[in-house]
């Protein structure tokens, strides 16, 4: 969608034919009181949601982007759903309207909180707070239930959806019931038909009616394991919410008497007028996340261009004189952040500096690093502690517990290694561990790692979470799923509250799956180490743009910590490259890097700090137009355009041994009657100078005589 609108939020609320409108300041929602109808709006999207006082029941009766009577829901859709007691219970079953108030939230949302009260049934006792939230100009509404009980004794919650909606059908038929209708699943990458249930991988899910031309995204912003989005399930509903008590990682939350608990959030994003439903992720969705979302890279002021890991090919293998040496070679190769990974201290748990291989400790190597120019880092297993550790024999009662009541290992079947349950004093323990480092040490890049809920290695769903009894912040094993995620989310907080300026990597062996992050890590952590790629070019810097194009429609790319591509490759200037589709992190041996490559290297770097200065392009990408996934035998590529300024930014073309030596390259999202002009990185050689609709029309062209061969380009808004 291009149109521009006017905002103009409006909150009609159940009560007397009253009708009171005021209006907020800086573009804040209008509010008034009519009925028992209550509608949403913010210019943009317009949702209507109605209590029927003769049943009590609360239901959406119809959703439509402003200015059109075509509803994407049928009337009547429940709103949301979950069980208390194991009792299903709904927005149709009867309820009580006991408040209502505008809702607003420190990212730019607007709207309302409407409070329901169950009188009899199997809620009886529970109050439900719902949520809905409305943003400047995007087609997008979020949602979110806090529930709390009041009754006088303990009720389970599971099978929550924070969403329950039945999709308007085409004509005779609902959508996907025939070939008339497409999923977007798989981050947005996968297209399919016919009923799906969502999973870890599908933080969003676009339903697509190709007949109608138009569609909903549905987004999940449930942690890891726990997410679930069922669309056509029974045919006709769309749900965005928890895993159910029958799935492998279910949830539960226990309500004492008084307690409150809020749920994730949810988001829909609508569009019409189109055939192409990714554009709906490569537009309000993109937008939402990175404006309104809250994700922390958003408020990183200073993005590093250029980061180097010692994991590959060092491993345990390191001293203080071996990472001296590196991270000279590092530096002069434009290296801006060092990390050390596993092997500095003598056991996992009690995180003592091993004084053997750095007799000094580590301050004076990070003194050293930092007197280079460099950010210094560490690795560090959360929640990983040997046997042997002083922690683990004070405190076994601090680690995850199985189902016979064994502390066990969740990462991978050894005995050698406990999991701590961040339900315990294990948090405070970790806590203080790596503010130590910060203020001792002068520590700013934690890499957080090794299974925290599950296991990516572990193919066995009974092991994992806490099935401990007596640990904080769960009852039982179907509780601790979601609370031990929401743990490390606090601990992340937490240090960034006391280290505001410290860059946490969650990697995804803490996230639970194969290379998996979501939108609910990317509001806690800066970046995700995402794999662990270490073949050489041109096939390894083809898998780190594939990774990329993979995960970035839905995630920002500048959150994807692809590793372990190594800085002594002949490719590195390929693996650089492709690395500048996401988050550049490099690994190998610098130091045996020739002097005249490691400046190439250098210049890339400082080339790339400097588009990141002028563009600020680690918070966009989109594809390239003509350009798909990157695969053997074709041609491939990325944009980072700003798209909020429009002045421009970065590209990156891949030859990838296709048999055709040149290719026209399009550009899209620039302002069409300003002039731009194409420079070659990192030298600054003028390409050409078009017009923004020219550059999308008729592009300019790119060579490579070589058939794996790469290359960068500034898009800079004026001649």
């Amino acid at each position: 969608m291009n149109m521009k609108y006017s905002f103009c939020n409006r909150v009609l609320v159940f009560g007397a034919s009253l009708c009171l409108i005021t209006t907020a300041v800086s573009g804040q929602p209008f509010a008034s009181r009519e009925g028992s109808t209550l509608t949403l709006d913010n210019g943009l999207v317009r949702r209507v949601i109605f209590h029927d006082p003769s049943v009590g029941s609360l239901t959406t009766t119809s959703m439509v982007l402003t200015g059109s009577e075509k509803s994407y829901l049928a009337e009547g859709s429940p709103e949301f759903s979950f069980s208390v007691n194991g009792h299903p219970v709904s927005g149709r079953d009867p309820w009580k309207v006991t408040s209502f108030r505008e809702a607003m939230d420190e990212h730019g949302g607007s709207g309302a909180t409407l409070t329901l009260r169950a009188g009899t049934g199997p809620a009886e006792g529970l109050q439900v707070e719902l949520t809905w939230l409305l943003y400047p100009d995007l087609p997008v509404i979020r949602k979110y239930l806090t529930l709390t009980n009041l009754s006088g004794g303990d009720l389970n919650i599971g099978n929550l959806d924070v969403e329950n909606l039945v999709i308007q059908g085409n004509q005779m038929h609902n959508w996907l019931r025939d070939e008339n209708s497409w999923l977007l699943t798989g981050y947005g990458r996968h297209r399919a038909i016919g009923p799906c249930l969502g999973g870890p991988y599908d933080p969003v899910i676009v339903v697509h009616d190709i007949l109608r031309h138009r569609g909903i995204a549905l987004g999940n912003e449930a942690p890891g394991v726990l997410k679930r989005t069922g669309v056509f399930l029974d045919g006709k509903s769309a749900t965005i919410g928890l895993t159910r008590s029958d799935e492998d990682f279910p949830f539960r939350k226990w309500l004492g008497p008084g307690e409150t608990w809020e749920s994730p959030r949810s988001f829909l994003a609508l569009y019409e007028n189109s055939d192409d439903p990714f554009g709906v992720i490569d537009g309000p969705v993109n937008d939402f996340v990175r404006r309104h979302m809250g994700i922390r890279l958003a408020d990183l002021q200073e993005k590093p261009a250029f980061v180097y890991n010692t994991w590959n090919p060092f491993r345990m293998d390191i001293s203080d004189s071996l990472v001296l040496e590196v991270a000279g070679a590092a530096a002069e190769s434009g290296v801006e952040e060092f990390i050390i990974d596993a092997g500095w201290s003598t056991n996992y748990g009690d995180w003592i500096i091993d004084t053997v291989k750095f007799p000094r400790g580590l301050k004076p190597v990070f003194d050293s690093i930092k007197a280079l120019g460099i950010k210094p880092g560490l690795w560090i297993s959360m929640a990983g502690a040997t046997s042997e550790s002083v922690v683990f024999r004070e405190h076994p009662e601090w680690f995850i517990q199985d189902s016979a009541g064994r502390t066990i290992n969740l990462h991978q079947p050894f005995e050698g290694m406990k999991t701590a349950c961040m339900g315990t004093g294990w948090y405070d323990y970790f806590k203080s561990v790596v503010l130590r480092l910060v203020r001792e040490h002068g520590l700013e890049y934690a890499k957080l790692d090794f299974a925290v809920v599950t296991s990516a290695y572990r193919y066995d769903a009974e092991i994992s979470g806490c099935y401990a009894e007596g640990h904080p912040f769960h009852r039982d094993r179907a509780e601790s799923n979601l609370a031990l995620y929401r743990r490390v989310w606090q601990l992340f907080d937490d240090l960034h509250k006391e280290a505001p300026n410290l860059f946490i990597d969650c990697t995804f062996e803490t996230m639970g799956a194969m290379q998996l992050i979501d939108y609910d890590m990317c509001k806690h952590a800066e970046g995700n180490w995402l794999s662990n790629f270490e073949e050489p070019g041109p096939l390894g810097a083809m898998r780190v743009r594939h990774m990329a194009w993979w995960r970035s429609p839905a995630i920002p790319a500048g959150a994807l910590v692809i590793g372990n591509l190594a800085i002594d490759d002949p490719d590195a200037e390929l693996h650089l490259m492709s690395l500048a589709g996401s988050f550049p992190i490099m690994l190998g041996d610098p130091r045996v890097v020739p002097a005249e490559r490691r400046q190439r290297l250098a210049l890339w770097s400082g080339w790339l700090g400097i588009m990141q200065d002028r563009y600020d392009y680690m918070m966009y990408r989109q594809d390239l137009p003509g350009f798909g996934e990157p695969t053997e035998g074709r041609w491939d590529g990325f944009q980072r355009i700003n798209t909020d300024t429009q002045d421009g930014g970065i590209i990156g073309v891949f030859r990838q041994g296709a048999a055709e030596k040149q290719r026209q390259v399009f550009i899209r999202y620039l302002d069409p009657e300003r002039e731009y002009s194409v420079f070659s990185g990192p030298n600054g050689r003028k390409v050409v100078t078009l017009t923004g609709r020219k550059l999308l029309e008729v592009g300019f062209q790119v060579r490579f005589d070589k058939k794996y061969d790469g290359l960068l380009f500034e898009i800079r808004k004026g001649v």
